[in-house]
């Protein structure tokens, strides 16, 4: 039977929205390799010199430690999503270690602290429908996604290419909140 001859399978009649997995892990890790061809090891001697990277890297930081407090109160106020926002959540408090935090807002804080630490410009309330709570939580990672992707130019080689992994993570935060199911 020649190639030829053989039927042909119907296009689907939904082509998936938003990007793939795939698209967004080569996305991340593209991101880290143009960032690490910037730099060498050496870089801590750069223009803004060792205390302005320090500075950029307590930012960094104290920003994962919020952003991990806004998941936590979240958690808190829906139960139900802490098996899809878990996962989340323990890698923001990981990023937020990674940048020498010592400790990060756990799920089981109580809502009020929680809300503290989700950051100045918020109420401290966490929106009582779903949906809502996880536009905030995307909202949230975007901005510091693209807070980090911008300062990736004023930071020495070994931290930026840590900011860039980062927001690469934060971006799919983004799309999983938004698209991804749980």
């Amino acid at each position: 039977m020649s190639f030829s001859s053989s039927p042909r399978l119907p296009a689907s009649p939904c082509p998936p929205s938003g990007p793939r997995r795939r698209t967004l892990l080569a996305s991340a890790a593209g991101a880290a390799l143009l960032v690490g061809c910037s730099g060498g090891p050496d870089d801590g001697g750069t223009e803004g010199g060792p205390p302005a990277a320090d500075r950029a890297r307590a930012r960094a930081a104290r920003d994962s430690e919020e952003l991990a407090g806004r998941y936590a109160a979240v958690i808190s106020a829906h139960p139900g999503l802490v098996e899809r926002l878990g996962p989340l959540h323990a890698e923001v408090v990981r990023h937020a270690e990674a940048f020498g935090a010592v400790r990060a807002a756990s799920p089981k804080a109580s809502p009020s602290v929680s809300a503290r630490a989700a950051g100045p410009e918020d109420s401290g309330a966490v929106p009582a429908a779903e949906k809502d709570a996880l536009a905030l939580l995307a909202a949230a990672e975007r901005k510091l996604a693209d807070r980090r992707t911008a300062a990736l130019l004023e930071v020495p080689g070994e931290l930026a290419r840590l900011l860039a992994s980062v927001a690469a993570a934060g971006s799919a935060h983004v799309y999983l909140l938004t698209e991804g199911e749980g």
